[in-house]
């Protein structure tokens, strides 16, 4: 077992600042709309806020394409607003942490400008830039969000690279100047008392530098840019270099978005010795779609298959470090919606039984704006309704697969992150309470019947059902087993229960879900257990069989 580290027994919110609340009426949410709900988040109990890009931005890929990396986006506020920001959640032991996207910036970035518009300026080094093949891109990597990778430089027979938006041209890490200007930029937030970073795509730093083409895997003629732009041989040196010009300077917290990491791979990650205090694992997350970038390439998945994937996860994870547990965040769907199949129980239920059920796992918890409601997916009616530039590439890409109009706009409505990034419905008033303006982006249809107002004052809401793990595994006798206890499995058990046991010396507790809409039966160690929390009326056993309700929850004491 690693040191036990401060960042281990956090709890962290993850706020998406567009749509958490609209402090000055103009339908965006923003840092004084922040201050201003950081009392509700002091009651819900988290310890930690890590807030998706507030820096200058034309808002493209909404924020993650970066113009200034020192100031402020003016529609969140200013950088008085943040300082008071950090000072009001100090007052509240609340810590502060950023997002960091060092993979790319956006095209209206000085850097960029000075580079595409002057061949000679030493500015065009700090992105990859490539001649043309045969008045031709130079090669047929498709991007994450569709289309190719390149686009053409005005005037000149050269392209730049993007692995995401065209908007969002990739910084070139073979250059040293440009990693130092990186690693000057980091140190000056971390200087801000920031309390660390949620590190962006950071798995795409290197590129394969022989930028040759591949066997095409669509109807466009294009291959996913994964297999050559996606944790590269070498990205080691800069993963180490970063780690060693920044965040070991700092007693800080860093959580790396690190798609494509094999768990092979995963003690250099989140070792003893590791690039990043943590990292995301999608494996689990990304289960009802085949490519994470491809939404229309669904799967059947069963209970047990993710079972598999969320236990492999952990039992790797546990090996060489720690993990950043989540069910739910701004690239995702409402995990309801998601990971509960039978729409009846997509509440408070449905609700409840997967948050105890990634809750207590080994790792840091991570809650996202307006999981703490249950929140679900919307229904839209048109492309036309969505912000989300994947959204609407996604549907592109669809029917260029054959698919029907019909057909595209309901993947995209099972796993749009527009789904995620809807106002947070305050109370039930016009807009959710979210804003007196118009919002920038719709609300779900259901906020009148969820929000914050009613969730918070009724005792047997989510909300308080969240607030009462935070506090079991905050406050209680079981906090040294929740936090730094061993993960086991328990098997011999029905295919549509997830079960395990968390243990420390001679403690032992159990969580039970039957995460499906049959009853079920379990057979426990003891028959003397004790009930710490559930999520039905009260637990149903003969002796050391208990009966499980559908979407049954349940956490033991052994």
């Amino acid at each position: 077992m690693i040191d036990k580290k401060w960042w281990q027994e956090e709890v962290i919110y993850q706020i998406y600042p567009r749509s958490f609340y609209d402090e000055n009426g103009d339908g965006i949410g923003d840092i004084k709309g922040i201050i201003k709900k950081l009392d509700y988040l002091k009651e819900l109990g988290i310890t930690m806020i890590w807030i998706c890009p507030i820096y200058k931005s034309p808002m493209v890929d909404n924020g993650y394409d970066i113009s200034d990396y020192l100031g402020i986006n003016k529609e969140f506020g200013t950088m008085n607003d943040l300082d008071q920001l950090l000072i009001k959640a100090e007052q509240l032991d609340i810590k502060v942490m950023l997002d960091l996207v060092i993979n790319h910036t956006s095209d209206e970035h000085i850097w960029f400008q000075e580079g595409i518009n002057n061949p000679d300026s030493p500015y065009r080094d700090y992105y990859i830039f490539k001649d043309s093949v045969d008045g031709k891109e130079p090669n047929n990597w498709r991007s994450i969000f569709g289309g190719s990778v390149w686009e053409k430089v005005p005037n000149e027979e050269k392209y730049y690279m993007h692995v995401f938006d065209k908007k969002q041209p990739d910084l070139n890490f073979e250059n040293p100047k440009l990693r130092n200007e990186i690693y000057n930029m980091i140190n000056t937030w971390l200087d801000k008392g920031l309390a660390g970073f949620r590190i962006d795509s950071i798995t795409f730093l290197k590129k394969d530098q022989n930028f040759e083409s591949l066997k095409s895997d669509g109807n466009d003629g294009l291959v996913t840019c994964k297999y050559k732009t996606r944790n590269q041989p070498g990205i080691e040196v800069f993963l180490n270099e970063l780690k060693e010009k920044t965040f070991n300077k700092y007693d800080c917290i860093t959580v790396g978005e690190a798609p494509g990491v094999r768990y092979d791979e995963l003690s250099e990650f989140i070792g003893e010795d590791g690039y990043f205090s943590m990292i995301f694992d999608f494996k689990y997350a990304d289960i009802d779609v085949e490519s994470g970038s491809d939404w229309f390439k669904r799967t059947n998945w069963t209970t047990k298959e993710f079972k598999d994937l969320l236990f492999n996860s952990q039992n790797e994870i546990q090996k060489v470090g720690w993990g950043a547990n989540f069910i739910e965040n701004h690239d995702q769907p409402r995990a309801i919606s998601k990971f509960i199949t039978d729409e009846s129980y997509q509440n408070f239920i449905g609700g409840s039984a997967l948050a105890l059920m990634y809750f207590f796992l080994r790792g840091t918890p991570f809650i996202y704006q307006g999981q703490e409601l249950g929140m679900t997916n919307f229904q839209r009616q048109s492309i036309n309704e969505f912000n989300d530039i994947s959204s609407v590439d996604n549907y592109y890409r669809s029917i260029d697969e054959g698919f029907t109009e019909e057909e595209a706009l309901q993947f995209v409505n099972l796993r749009s992150r527009d789904n995620t990034r809807t106002p947070f419905p305050w109370d039930n008033t016009k807009n959710g309470g979210f804003t007196n303006g118009t919002p920038w982006l719709s609300l779900t249809e259901y906020y009148p019947s969820t929000n914050a107002l009613d969730e918070v004052n009724n005792t047997n809401s989510l909300f308080n059902f969240y607030k009462k793990m935070i506090e079991i595994r905050t406050f209680s006798k079981y906090k040294d087993i929740l936090t730094f206890g061993t993960f086991q499995e328990v098997e011999n058990v029905s295919e549509n229960i997830i079960s395990y046991y968390r243990q420390n010396n001679n403690e032992k507790l159990q969580v039970i879900i039957n995460l499906s809409n049959q009853s079920n039966q379990i057979n426990v160690e003891k028959n003397d257990f004790k009930v710490i929390m559930h999520n039905y009326e009260k637990v149903v056993n003969n002796n050391q069989i208990i009966n499980l309700k559908p979407y049954e929850a349940i956490l033991i004491e052994l």
